[in-house]
């Protein structure tokens, strides 16, 4: 049974989530860390944008107005909002076996981990190609499912994006717990109200989250249990229990610093 390295976060700001995943991939790239999975959650509640979207997609005085932060992600994809949720992160070796091939092939691969976990709640999830990916996607991640992400009943569940270097590979995604998923688009600009909320609609229809999948409230402790179940027995792993290094800690701070709080990097795009 091969060993991995599970972390599980006390929940931390933006910059801070997105600082220690990249420490955590820097230090797993070049050996000096197994293979690791952390679970986290976010405080306060932000909004994430993908590495590559345009930071006029946020309204700012929206966010500012409801306390919520605002952050970009080393990742791909489209913006989430962090609320109500268990974050999952991903650090691979470029040459460990989920993480071969191209990034839809890894997606599907790291798939069986995500499936298993929402199976050992009692669900029934999917995962497939999306034949039907629009070339126009909207501000919002969860509106459209990617390739080989996670649905339930029809509609997303969880929404996931991937970091690709040249040692190692980042992926880590969201699982919505409860709350109105349509609020995400109270932190995005829309030329009028009446666009808005047609926006929120779309995602209550395409979305969904644990609540609503389950019929009831499970509490995050619960659900991170889940997921490392799942991933130990989609991948016959040993999963064990640690922390950040002190070179880790050191590093995401200098990232924290550096990058994620940083103006020039949440406005490059």
């Amino acid at each position: 049974m091969r060993q991995w390295r599970l972390l599980r976060d006390e929940p931390l700001s933006g910059a801070q989530n997105m600082a220690r995943d990249e420490a955590i991939l820097d230090a797993v790239s070049v050996g000096q860390q197994p293979p690791t999975l952390r679970l986290y959650a976010w405080q306060p509640w932000c909004l994430s944008l993908g590495y590559s979207q345009n930071y006029a997609d946020v309204d700012g005085e929206a966010l500012s107005a409801r306390g919520w932060q605002v952050v970009r992600r080393p990742t791909g994809g489209r913006a989430i909002l962090h609320a109500h949720e268990l974050t999952y992160s991903l650090a691979l070796p470029i040459d460990h076996p989920l993480a071969l091939g191209d990034v839809v092939e890894s997606y599907r691969l790291i798939s069986r981990g995500l499936m298993k976990a929402l199976e050992c709640l009692g669900l029934q999830p999917y995962s497939d190609k999306n034949p039907n990916m629009p070339s126009n996607l909207s501000a919002v991640c969860f509106q459209v499912p990617s390739h080989y992400e996670i649905t339930v009943q029809g509609r997303k569940l969880i929404g996931s994006a991937q970091l690709r270097r040249k040692e190692g590979i980042l992926q880590h995604g969201t699982l919505p717990l409860s709350g109105d998923l349509g609020d995400i688009c109270q932190a995005l600009r829309y030329d009028d109200e009446a666009e808005r909320q047609a926006a929120a609609l779309l995602v209550r229809q395409h979305a969904l989250t644990l609540q609503e999948a389950l019929g009831r409230v499970l509490e995050w402790d619960e659900v991170a249990e889940a997921f490392a179940e799942g991933f130990s027995r989609a991948f016959d792993l040993e999963l064990i229990p640690a922390a950040l290094s002190p070179a880790e800690e050191a590093r995401a701070s200098a990232l924290q610093a550096q990058v994620y709080a940083t103006s020039d990097w949440l406005h490059k795009r």
